[in-house]
């Protein structure tokens, strides 16, 4: 009997060459794509034809395409509440959020896990490159980093539990972006060159403080901008505007160039000063999820990364609590940013990671 997978399809080439191999190599497929948002939750009119339109429609061609069935979930409540308010609330706490990792944490790997699971199918299967092993002497699964080190996403699944992982395939990990590109051309996908999608989806114009304040219907008042002694030195437009180690954008002048450095939310304060302001050698990890190990007994010397496009630095990591971590870098790290996730790296295998406090 041949094992059930749901393919999380999302109209581009990634998720649609890895329907195609699930396919190849004999599962039961159908593919879903997830309906995340309406229109007019973004700012966009009712007969706008989104992306997301199109993106549905290049899902359900490949999946008509290769022969299976292909459904759209309406998970819009769920993403609002766990992507778009947590997203805005970040902001308004003087953070800076990384929503593609709520949304595969809070979606694809927990409300459409429970709805392959209550559809009795054996897996969830998406494009993410990265590999899942399991550990024969712990019998621990194990998240693994992809072979195309360029395009690894393993940073941003650094919260899937053993559950999860246990009924998830990546079919793409073995493989090089060139190489899904290629599977897609020899098979016809119309979506073969499209584009990756470097925007936040629900920011399609990637401005920010518009999308929270259209969407709050509020205005975040000016403030100071204060130097590190905390003198004043201009105003800010409101704190959502900023995040720690901007440059752009700031509106004053000084002899040398200055960086958002700290965001007081309580305060209504933004801190400047100059590049060397930015570095530090320590961060507290909360929120945090562990893979390869149930926990750390005591300090371990890892790789660890504080953001998707930073290569990995060496770090001593101490687990000061269940759901907290410290993490002390052997060289100082350049603006460590509150709301960010930090993930933790022996070779190739994911230890775990947290949000940086």
């Amino acid at each position: 009997m041949s094992k059930k997978a749901i393919i999380a399809m999302s109209g581009g080439v990634d998720s649609s060459v890895a329907a195609f191999l699930m396919k190849e190599r004999g599962f039961e497929c159908i593919g879903a794509t997830m309906k995340l948002y309406h229109n007019e939750d973004i700012g966009l009119s009712q007969g706008h034809t989104c992306c997301s339109l199109e993106d549905v429609e290049d899902a359900r061609s490949v999946a008509y395409q290769i022969g299976i069935l292909h459904y759209v979930f309406n998970f819009s409540d769920r993403f609002r509440e766990k992507v778009m308010d947590r997203f805005v609330a970040a902001y308004e706490n003087g953070a800076t959020p990384n929503p593609c990792i709520d949304c595969n944490r809070f979606l694809k790997f927990d409300k459409l896990y429970h709805r392959a699971m209550e559809l009795d199918y054996d897996y969830v299967v998406t494009g993410h490159y990265a590999r899942i092993d399991k550990d024969k002497t712990s019998g621990r699964y194990l998240l693994k980093k992809a072979l195309d080190s360029t395009k690894d996403q393993s940073y941003v699944l650094y919260s899937m539990t053993q559950e999860q992982l246990a009924h998830t395939l990546f079919p793409l990990g073995e493989y090089r972006k060139a190489q899904v590109r290629e599977i897609a051309a020899q098979q016809g996908f119309e979506n073969a060159k499209k584009h990756d999608s470097q925007d936040i989806c629900f920011v399609p114009n990637g401005k920010y403080s518009e999308f929270i304040e259209g969407y709050t219907g509020k205005s975040y008042p000016p403030g100071d901008f204060i130097d590190e002694s905390g003198n004043i030195i201009g105003r800010h437009g409101g704190i959502i505007r900023y995040t720690v180690g901007q440059r752009r954008g700031l509106g004053v002048s000084a002899a040398a160039p200055l960086y958002v450095t700290k965001i007081d939310p309580v305060a209504n304060t933004v801190t400047l000063g100059g590049n060397e302001a930015l570095y530090s050698r320590s961060l507290t990890a909360t929120d945090l999820n562990l893979i390869s190990v149930d926990k750390i007994e005591r300090p371990i010397r890892v790789k660890a990364k504080i953001r998707y496009r930073q290569s990995e630095q060496w770090a001593t990591l101490t687990q000061t609590d269940t759901d907290e971590a410290e993490v002390l870098f052997d060289e100082p790290q350049r603006a460590i940013t509150k709301g960010q996730a930090v993930v933790f790296y022996d070779g190739d295998i994911v230890v775990g990671g947290g949000t940086i406090r």
